[in-house]
């Protein structure tokens, strides 16, 4: 089997010029080369913001850029047409593509309506703290400016089960919407604040059989006017699972299709949640990796204080491995945003190899890692920012050594806290590699690489240590690593 490696094409602070799907169309030859499978995109519908949306602000699913809506007919990223060549040019090289699909909520409705509501407590939201009332609320969403076209369904109260805002009186809030399908928030996995149904915007309710038909039609629709390979499922752990085992049944079963599914349940460091979550979903998607990047972020900022036998404890990849999608970083975990949880950039390359070199899991690339980035934005202390954020050099050697090395029986020796490394023993076509990380002083670690090695001399990949290695008549060697450093030994 081929290792596959996933690229996310995108970052929170890519311009929004419109330029992000001709980019693609351009690049897809050389993102093959490099040594990527599969191209995890940005959400491709109209955003409430229009042209300045980053897609997770979800206006008119079905607007890929095509009509005049929110100031804009062009979505950040582009138009549709340009949307649909940028696909074709990827899968013609030999790429996947994975669609972002954001059906928590819906922002910007075109006309407020009278609701009834109750306040709920923000921190129990099981707790309503008023009788019930009237609001005004933006829920009635009739899209005129695509006037029906694809579908006509209309979007009104009895699609939502909270709002967080009165435009009668300008009073924002956490509002439980009294709808026919219940009077408060549906039943969902994750319980911080009570019940964490509602996130943002006008929430979807799932108990409404309209809204769960709609999403299905409007999902084969998506494929058929795209036909992409799979998907990335945003903000799960505030929907109830059962919507998506129903949907994603639907489209596969429709479609005959297998489409590769990874949800972003975000738990950065309660794998319990995760299991939980794979089983009532019982192993449909994929999962990322969120305890194990939470990992990489503290052995980052903790230095040599960092126990690094420990780099695998609590993780998705080390419990359901066929599971796991694994990650660096992503748009979410960027410097300045909400969910800051950045890998400082000394521990970038320690944290690709651990993905990217071992056999278990499906790595998943972060854009800036490959391009770099320079943005600003505004800090929790309220002033702007500049970041500046650089791409990692070693990667793209790493991505080849991934593609054309990593096979093989992995044999680890996780035994040191500040210095690890495992081998893999290669194939008939592929030579193997044995990879040494240290959080700490200059170290080594004696590893078999096996019989077949006897006598040959190998080298460090990455260029850190300059001397050859001799693998014993037994197999053995003992392999180097610098100072907080990593290394990757193949065959001279």
């Amino acid at each position: 089997m081929e290792n596959f490696t996933m690229l996310q094409y995108f970052e929170w602070y890519y311009p929004a010029d419109g330029s992000l799907w001709k980019k693609l169309t351009a690049d897809a030859k050389d993102l093959k080369a490099k040594g990527f499978d599969s191209l995890w995109l940005p959400p491709m519908h109209k955003g409430m913001a229009g042209a300045n949306s980053i897609g997770y602000d979800s206006y008119d699913l079905y607007d890929l850029g095509e009509f005049d809506q929110k100031g804009s007919i062009r979505t950040k990223y582009g138009t549709k047409e340009e949307l649909v060549t940028a696909i074709k040019s990827a899968q013609e090289v030999g790429l996947q593509v994975y669609v972002d699909i954001v059906l928590n909520h819906l922002g910007g409705g075109d006309e407020a309506e009278p609701v009834t509501v109750r306040k709920v407590d923000p921190q129990n939201r099981n707790e309503f703290t008023s009788e019930p009332f009237e609001i005004d609320a933006f829920t009635r969403f009739t899209y005129p400016g695509r006037n029906g076209k694809y579908s006509n369904f209309q979007w009104d109260f009895q699609c939502f089960s909270g709002v967080d805002y009165d435009h009668k009186t300008g009073e924002t809030a956490l509002y439980s919407i009294q709808n026919q399908y219940g009077d408060g928030w549906e039943e969902v996995l994750d319980q911080e604040n009570g019940n964490y149904d509602y996130l943002m915007l006008s929430d979807i309710d799932f108990r409404n059989p309209a809204v769960r038909e709609e999403l299905k039609a409007w999902g084969i629709w998506l494929h058929q006017t795209l036909g992409f390979d799979g998907f990335r499922l945003d903000a799960i752990k505030h929907m109830p699972a059962n919507f998506y085992n129903e949907w994603l049944d639907h489209l596969r079963g429709t479609l005959q299709k297998e489409l590769f599914t990874v949800g972003e349940y975000w738990a950065p460091n309660d794998l319990q949640s995760l299991l939980t979550y794979a089983d009532l979903t019982e192993a449909r998607m994929s999962l990322f990796d969120t305890c194990l990047q939470a990992n990489f972020s503290r052995a980052s900022k903790m230095g040599n204080d960092y126990n690094l036998m420990q780099i695998f404890d609590d993780t998705l990849v080390a419990t359901r491995p066929e599971l796991a999608v694994t990650f660096v970083e992503n748009h979410d975990t960027q410097p300045l945003q909400s969910l800051e949880q950045i890998v400082e950039p000394w521990f970038r390359a320690h944290a690709y190899a651990l993905i990217l070199l071992r056999e278990a899991g499906y790595p998943c690339v972060f854009y800036t890692d490959l391009y770099g980035s320079t943005y600003t934005d505004k800090g929790t202390d309220g002033q702007d920012h500049q970041v500046t954020i650089g791409h990692l050099p070693q990667l793209e050697t790493l991505l080849q050594l991934r593609k054309h090395q990593a096979y093989g029986l992995q044999r680890d020796y996780l035994d040191h806290a500040n210095c690890i490394g495992w081998t893999r023993e290669g194939n008939e076509d592929n030579s193997g590699l044995a990879v040494v990380l240290s959080n700490g002083e200059d170290g080594y670690k004696r590893m078999e690489m096996g019989s077949r090695y006897a006598g040959k001399k190998m080298v460090d990949a990455l260029g850190h240590t300059q001397q050859e290695i001799t693998v014993e008549e037994d197999g053995w060697a003992n392999f180097n690593c610098q100072a907080g450093s990593v290394s990757v030994w193949i065959c001279a």
